[in-house]
């Protein structure tokens, strides 16, 4: 059974960083792209940053320059580096996964549970 689970969300002052962490576990044949999106209160889920297998990335416009997604292949993490946070970065972040269970099966999403990042003024 595939697990994605988060860590390293928790309450920062405006201008601060966090690093989310995503570990995938389980047993799969391969991991394609990795995601964060985050979801504010009364808002739809959003994309922040994604970051393919091969190690290319897309951001959303409004973190570009602010944040920084990478990932370890060996570890099957991904990460997110938040610097220069603003309260309308505040939302649940949550952990995306695109992976094949064996060479023969079709790509499927996954999800973590989600994050809370809150950014205070």
């Amino acid at each position: 059974q595939v697990q994605l689970v988060e860590s390293g969300g928790g309450s920062v002052q405006a201008g601060g960083s966090l690093r989310l962490s995503c570990v995938v576990s389980g047993t799969m044949f391969s991991i394609n792209a990795m995601g964060w999106y985050r979801q504010a209160p009364g808002k739809q889920r959003e994309l922040v940053a994604t970051i393919t297998s091969g190690g290319s990335t897309n951001y959303a416009d409004s973190v570009k320059g602010r944040f920084t997604i990478s990932r370890d292949n060996a570890k099957n993490t991904v990460y997110l580096q938040m610097n220069s946070l603003k309260p309308e970065d505040t939302a649940v972040y949550y952990c995306n996964a695109i992976l094949q269970l064996s060479s023969q099966s079709p790509h499927i999403s996954y999800w973590g549970q989600g994050t809370q990042v809150t950014v205070s003024s």
